[in-house]
C-alpha cells in the first residue's frame, strides 16, 4: 500500500453515496481495463442507497483521504440465512491505496466475530480466476457457485445471468484469520 498510516473505519451516512460511488466506479473502472469482467463499469445511486440507510456500508479513510469502501451486512440470499456469519460485499480499493485490502478483509473479520458470527462469507465473478486464489490463499474456503440476476455485483431476479462463486472463511474466536497482506 502506497500510503502511511492506520486506517480509519467509518459508516457512509445518507449524502455520502457520491464518496461511495466514487470508490466503487474507480475500481470498476480498473477491472474492466484489465479486462476483468468482477463488476459494471459503473454503479448506480439506487443499488447501494439501501445499505447505507441500513447502516452497513463503510467508507475507510487513510491519513484523512478516503481510500476504500466495505458494505458487511448480516444476510445473503445466495446462502441460508443461519445467522452465523457476515457478509462482504462492494469492498473496493482506490488504486493509490492498493494492497488495503487485506486490512479490509481482517477489519470485517473482526466486526464479524465480535457480533457473535462464526463466518466471513463474499462471493466474486466465477470466471475471476485471480480474486479467487487471492480468497483461498486468505483461508477462505469454497463453497459453490450460484447464479445471480442483473449486471454483476448488481443482484435482481431479471437481467443478464452472471455466474458467482461463494467463499467462506471460518472465525475462529481463539484464531484470527491470517489474511495476506
Amino acid at each position: 500500500m502506497a500510503m502511511h498510516g492506520s486506517p480509519m473505519y467509518r459508516r457512509a451516512e445518507p449524502g455520502q453515496e457520491d464518496e461511495v460511488l466514487a470508490v466503487l466506479d474507480e475500481s470498476a473502472a480498473w477491472l474492466v481495463a484489465q479486462g476483468v469482467r468482477q463488476w459494471p463499469g459503473r454503479f448506480e445511486r439506487a443499488w447501494i442507497e439501501p445499505a447505507i440507510l441500513r447502516g452497513e456500508t463503510w467508507l475507510v479513510e487513510v491519513e484523512g483521504e478516503v481510500a476504500a469502501t466495505v458494505t458487511l451486512d448480516w444476510a445473503d440470499a445466495l446462502w441460508e440465512d443461519d445467522g452465523q456469519a457476515g457478509y462482504v460485499h462492494r469492498m473496493a480499493v482506490r488504486r493509490h491505496a492498493a494492497g488495503l485490502g487485506a486490512e479490509v478483509l481482517r477489519w470485517a473479520a473482526d466486526v464479524t466475530r465480535a457480533a457473535g458470527r462464526s463466518f466471513l462469507r463474499l462471493d466474486c465473478v466465477a470466471s475471476n480466476r485471480r480474486l479467487r486464489a487471492y480468497y483461498e490463499s486468505a483461508g477462505f474456503a469454497y463453497r459453490g457457485d450460484v447464479t445471480v440476476g442483473g449486471a454483476p455485483g448488481q443482484r435482481e431476479s431479471g437481467g443478464p445471468a452472471t455466474l458467482v462463486s461463494r467463499y467462506e472463511l471460518p472465525l475462529d474466536p481463539a484464531d484470527l484469520p491470517q489474511i495476506p497482506r
